[in-house]
């Protein structure tokens, strides 16, 4: 098949692919092909496998990732725990009523200063989470299954690498 024959029939696919009333000028940017856009496609597909996934639909990822680190720490001051999850201040504070409300952690005021509030999973709490942790490997392996083991390791390793 001729050169210019195969342009036109890739150019006629893209037509018909575009969504009625898109301009016909060359694309010189496409959403579709940015990092943020990818990235947030990404996490929305994370976030749903997450959900059908961790064994519990009233904790959130944010709420799950913290759990954990009380779990590993025991108690935590509320704003070393936002750090360790990567959490502002004001998200940390909404994770930890939520979670509060749900009797999944307790919190105190820290004896060495007062300004500080320690963070730590009550009896319920520690019993939801180790549920949860024995799930958490499925939520992974569901989100990466696209992906062969190389792509799913290196895939790990450069997300590591821009967080």
């Amino acid at each position: 098949m001729a050169e210019s024959a195969r342009g036109a029939m890739r150019n006629v696919a893209k037509k018909q692919s575009e969504p009625k009333g898109a301009v016909n000028a060359p694309r010189l940017y496409r959403i579709e092909d940015q990092i943020g856009y990818l990235l947030r496609r990404a996490h929305q597909r994370a976030s749903a496998i997450f959900q059908t996934t961790i064994g519990d639909p009233n904790v959130t990822p944010t709420q799950y990732s913290s759990m954990v680190k009380l779990h590993e720490y025991s108690e935590l001051s509320q704003n070393h725990l936002g750090r360790l999850v990567g959490m502002d201040k004001a998200t940390m504070q909404g994770v930890v009523r939520r979670l509060k409300d749900r009797g999944l952690v307790d919190s105190r005021p820290d004896p060495g200063d007062a300004r500080r509030t320690l963070i730590s999973l009550t009896l319920d709490g520690q019993r939801v989470v180790a549920k949860l942790i024995m799930n958490g490997p499925a939520v992974s392996r569901e989100t990466l299954k696209p992906l062969n083991g190389n792509e799913q390791r290196q895939l790990v390793e450069l997300l590591q690498k821009i967080i």
